[in-house]
């Protein structure tokens, strides 16, 4: 039988229960010899149980949306079935100290499962957990809620002897309705994110055009003395707000440290900015990479364009709701940069399989970068970062640190590395690929890229060799 001791003390109550639910948890009857089933414990550990629940519904919601009193009603009903249910055990044993342990051990179960999903819920938006973790956490969490109201009805059966009939009986139906109560309480979490339809706002709408021209217009020629470089950033999915992060960072890195004011522009799709930038669409990336070639130096200036969001295979993602964006796809942007005449290149991709637009956009006048090979994902993509993983990598380390674009790639290489491999995930497999003209003209390309190396060295004009022609 059940032998329920409690002692006048609440915080020597509270230690033994907490051992209880460690008990509770292996599902062994020692719970019992520890529980401490007073009013004012089954009070502490309710208030415990609402506030551990509204904790992890308010991570899953990022922090965002507001709080649903239906939400937490219908977290209460399990306590109140295990109250009911206690009451039902001690009239049926005669035991009335037993009423209130079902109810009790099940939030003291409930706390601490509470307060691990929390954790990991934390660290999984941090991307601080091994990437393999991420496609089981959501059934490792339904997998502990089910567990901790199975195990109450465990230990009781097992300590009342019931028959295994009924012990299978009540077991089935207890899996039964947490099956059931699960898939209709999804739309009513304790924190709550009301569902908006995407929209754009009128003034972004008519907008668009001038921010477009303005931005075109800004750019200055070439001076045609020596060489200059042009940068163009696209941030591509405009539901993260990281890729319109990182192009603005880097792109106030190519203004002050590498000398591209007036010669850059960023095109960005995020819902922040739709009345305040141009958005980055198949017609503004080409008008803008036009506008670019019509001002360069076609013989001895460069375009650095970055471009940064999520992707699949041959797929570069645009997209910008409510407006239907068609992804970029590497023949396409090949297609784009030849007809704006656009010679000397250096195109660094941040996206999963971005390694796939190698093909389509190699020639020898090319230098290309991607975060990934082709048939390998990028990470860091998430709400909370202010850059990807090889954005980081690349420009905001690597690029401050070296002065050469090679150099800055194998460490920025190295470093994504290390980060993939703490956290578990598959290597992305960054990529280099340059042609055999760039390979001889990069290095004067680099004089002006990063000025720290021309200090105490006479000014130098760019003259590319008449023996590097364009192959487009």
């Amino acid at each position: 039988m059940i032998e329920i001791k409690a002692t006048p003390f609440f915080l020597r109550n509270l230690r033994n229960n907490q051992i209880a639910g460690m008990w509770l948890f292996l599902g062994s009857r020692r719970c019992f010899d520890w529980v401490a089933p007073t009013p004012l414990q089954f009070l502490f550990w309710g208030l415990a149980g609402c506030s551990a629940n509204t904790l992890f519904s308010w991570l899953i919601a990022n922090g965002q949306g507001e709080f649903n009193s239906q939400g937490l009603i219908s977290y209460l009903l399990w306590p109140f079935l295990a109250l009911i249910a206690g009451i039902f055990i001690s009239q049926r044993t005669e035991m009335s100290r037993v009423m209130l342990v079902p109810a009790l051990l099940w939030l003291i179960l409930d706390v601490h499962v509470a307060l691990l999903q929390s954790l990991l819920q934390y660290l999984g938006q941090l991307d601080l957990l091994p990437y393999f973790t991420y496609s089981f956490l959501p059934h490792l969490f339904m997998l502990l809620f089910v567990w901790q109201s199975l195990a109450v009805v465990w230990v009781f059966s097992r300590a009342l002897k019931w028959p295994w009939w009924e012990r299978g009986l009540i077991l089935a139906a207890t899996l039964f309705t947490l099956v059931v109560w699960q898939s209709s309480v999804k739309s009513q979490p304790i924190w709550k994110i009301e569902d908006v339809e995407p929209t754009l706002s009128e003034k972004a709408l008519y907008e668009q055009s001038i921010l477009l021209n303005e931005s075109l217009q800004a750019l200055q020629p070439s001076n045609y003395t020596d060489t200059q470089w042009y940068f163009m950033g696209v941030a591509g999915a405009g539901y993260q707000n990281v890729f319109r992060s990182e192009i603005e960072r880097i792109k106030e890195q190519f203004d002050t440290r590498f000398g591209t004011y007036g010669r850059s522009i960023a095109l960005i799709n995020n819902d922040a900015t739709t009345e305040t930038l141009p958005m980055a669409t198949h017609i503004s990336i080409q008008n803008s990479l036009n506008r670019i070639g019509a001002l360069m130096n076609r013989e001895s200036d460069v375009l650095f364009l970055y471009m940064t969001s999520h992707g699949l295979v041959n797929q570069f993602e645009l997209s910008q709701e409510p407006i239907a964006m068609q992804p970029v796809d590497p023949k396409w942007l090949r297609q784009a940069l030849d007809t704006a005449g656009i010679r000397w290149r250096v195109i660094v991709i941040s996206s999963c399989y971005s390694g796939s637009f190698i093909p389509a956009l190699q020639s020898p006048d090319t230098l290309i970068i991607t975060a990934s090979a082709a048939d390998r994902s990028s990470f860091g993509c998430s709400n909370e970062m202010d850059y990807t993983y090889f954005g980081r990598a690349f420009f905001d380390e690597a690029m401050r640190e070296n002065h050469s674009l090679k150099t800055a790639f194998a460490q920025a290489q190295k470093t994504v590395k290390q980060w993939e491999t703490a956290q578990g995930f598959e290597p992305s497999e960054p990529q280099w690929v340059m042609g055999e003209n760039m390979k001889l003209i990069l290095p004067q390309f680099e004089r002006r890229l990063f000025p720290d190396t021309t200090l105490n060295m006479p000014p130098q004009t760019t003259n590319i060799p008449f023996s590097l022609k364009a192959e487009h």
